[in-house]
């Protein structure tokens, strides 16, 4: 399989990666800005992008902005908010049609990358802060995100277990940051994080598609001229190492629910800058990451404890979680039998055939990530936060390489840490 080739270009503030390719209709722009995960700046940044992508300096009117973006071709404009390990990532992301498909000349990609640095770097300013209103009505809007996870129980119950776990590390602060620490942003304090982010973060921007890539770089050269000099950038860890397990951790609360959530969080003491990441990664598909693992087959299929039941693997902080909805009074059965399927990975209870076919799913998943542009922009981030370089030929080459001893040696670092269940009140009557 041969990958898309990426070029990297260290520029004044900023790393620009550029993928070109003709494989996709639109060309995209990414824009990633890396810092830390804290307490005291995780809602900001989760407000931050929301307030950035409403409207800028020349456009304050949200109306008018997305006239703007109409009229570039329908460009399509959107942020998100992420934990990657506890490195809290925000991105803006700006697609917009290829030019070499339209009738006319317009310089699209150009534009498109203009439009990128005004968003980014000449927001609508009022006296010494954002706009009030604006600030407002994005500070209402994510306290309903953040009181979305309440109405979704397994989110809500993967947010408790990871919160639990990780009670002195920042991995256990959500992405969002909580209601309280919302309501305690201001216009004037939130653009004074603005100025120290544009400062201090991490910045990297991907640009993917038909592109001119000397051009391209010129441009961004032009645009991003704001932006300072980071110097002798040293980038933090993705995450700080997880604790040795002294015990198991057992948290039950209950809440006016008709199905239990049965989550439950291992560590794997292997992230994606360790030499075992890829042997722990075909571990987990086996164990509970497809339809064909341990989980499913032998948690809800045979045994009928679980509508459903798997598990998921978090490379950049080491952890592993089963997350499972069963009934209130099988819960002792469930978690006798989830520690059980753990075991028999450690034992090598299971077939070369298994492993194969896990080993083909996986690299599957990979390549229909990959398929799209935002999916190569996702992978090769990989690569920014654990400072691991891990191109998409050599992961293909590692997971043919992963054999069942190292599948089994690997498992036998896993360790159960929690185990949270989430049931009825009335089953306390």
């Amino acid at each position: 399989m041969k990958g898309l080739v990426e070029q990297n270009h260290q520029l004044p503030g900023m790393h620009v990666h550029t993928i070109q390719t003709d494989k996709f209709k639109t060309n995209t722009l990414v824009l990633m800005l890396k810092a830390p995960l804290t307490k005291e700046t995780v809602a900001k940044r989760a407000l931050l992008p929301q307030i950035l992508q409403s409207s800028t300096a020349k456009s304050p009117i949200r109306k008018e902005f997305r006239e703007r973006l109409d009229a570039l071709y329908g460009a399509m404009l959107s942020t998100d908010v992420q934990k990657k390990g506890e490195q809290h990532v925000i991105s803006i992301r700006l697609d917009i049609a290829n030019e070499r498909f339209l009738s006319d000349t317009t310089p699209l990609f150009h534009q498109a990358i203009e439009l990128l640095g005004e968003v980014f770097l000449e927001p609508k300013v009022e006296e010494k802060g954002f706009s009030p209103s604006t600030v407002e009505n994005e500070k209402r809007a994510l306290k309903q995100r953040i009181q979305s996870v309440y109405d979704d129980k397994m989110r809500y119950a993967n947010m408790r277990i990871t919160e639990e776990m990780c009670k002195n590390e920042p991995f256990g602060l959500t992405a969002f940051g909580d209601e309280e620490q919302v309501d305690t942003i201001s216009p004037e304090s939130l653009y004074e994080y603005y100025q120290e982010l544009l400062k201090t973060d991490r910045i990297d921007l991907y640009m993917v598609g038909a592109i001119n890539e000397e051009n391209a770089i010129k441009k961004v050269e032009e645009v991003f001229s704001k932006l300072a000099p980071r110097g002798n950038e040293v980038d933090s860890l993705a995450s700080t190492p997880s604790p040795e397990v002294q015990q198991e951790n057992i948290v039950h609360e209950e809440q006016d629910v008709k199905q239990g959530k049965l989550h439950i969080g291992f560590r794997t003491y292997t992230t994606y800058a360790d030499d075992d990441y890829v042997a722990m990664q075909v571990c987990n598909g086996l164990f509970g990451g497809f339809s064909h693992s341990k989980l499913f087959i032998n948690v809800r299929e045979k045994e009928s404890l679980a509508y459903y039941a798997a598990s998921r693997y978090e490379s950049h902080k080491g952890i592993l979680m089963v997350m499972s909805g069963i009934e209130f009074s099988k819960y002792e059965r469930a978690v006798t039998i989830i520690k059980e399927q753990l075991a028999a990975m450690q034992s090598g209870d299971f077939t070369k055939k298994e492993v194969e076919q896990t080993k083909a799913m996986l690299k599957n998943q990979i390549l229909e990530t990959v398929d799209v542009a935002r999916g190569h922009v996702e992978i090769s981030y990989h690569q920014i936060v654990s400072g691991h370089t891990r191109s998409l030929n050599d992961w293909l080459e590692e997971i043919d390489a992963v054999t069942k001893e190292d599948i089994e040696r690997v498992a036998q670092k896993i360790k159960l840490d929690t185990v949270y269940f989430l049931k009825g009140k009335e089953e306390s009557k």
